[in-house]
């Protein structure tokens, strides 16, 4: 997790090397808990998720504070739970691991907590790339790493299949959420992805 990482101007996360920005997600309320200099440590904005295929990153449309964006990397997250409470709006919550840096002990950092809170529209097709992508990350890091390795750098992650997830996305039509057709640029805008069928090619 990193607090306040870079963003273009346009609020968009400025990507690491061989980083792919999958979706983003408007309409979402973040919370997130041992925030340093925030109200009993705890953070709740509103604003855009971000999911690449190494990391999450919440941006807020407001800065609370000194809080303007959280990055977690997918390889640090667990516990993660898809929540349909009955009087709430679904979410997705789970727990972060810090990242700590080398000359830092890793007892002076503790587990960050957070919740994505779908406050607009469904989430059919976020949740599922969501947990598809946290699963190839995993898979991946276990593959490239013995479990005798020292802690991994989250940008390994990098070589998970993206491409292949994002030509069987399901687009869920009550779902907001905006697919990367192309990597974001300084410029981008947001736009949805929507579906056209082909015409047959002999239909008249």
């Amino acid at each position: 997790m990193a607090l306040n990482p870079q963003l273009f101007q346009n609020g968009i996360p400025v990507p690491f090397v061989n980083e792919m920005f999958v979706l983003g997600r408007d309409g979402v309320e973040f919370e997130v808990d041992k925030i340093p200099g925030s109200q009993g440590g705890r953070v709740k904005a509103k604003g855009t998720i971000y999911l690449s295929n190494v990391r999450m990153v919440f941006v807020a449309s407001k800065p609370v504070g000194s809080f303007t964006a959280f990055d977690i990397p997918l390889l640090y997250v667990h516990g993660e739970k898809f929540n349909q409470p009955i009087f709430f709006c679904n979410n997705i919550s789970g727990f972060v691991e810090p990242v700590v840096p080398d000359d830092q002990h890793r007892a002076l950092y503790s587990t960050h907590a957070f919740k994505i809170l779908f406050k607009e529209g469904g989430c059919g097709t976020f949740v599922p790339l969501f947990f598809n992508l946290i699963s190839s990350v995993r898979q991946y890091n276990q593959h490239v790493n013995t479990e005798s390795a020292p802690r991994v750098d989250p940008l390994q992650a990098a070589a998970t299949p993206v491409d292949e997830m994002m030509r069987h996305a399901y687009v869920d039509p009550s779902d907001p959420t905006k697919i990367f057709l192309q990597q974001p640029t300084p410029e981008s805008q947001l736009r949805r992805r929507a579906y056209h069928p082909q015409p047959a090619e002999n239909s008249i």
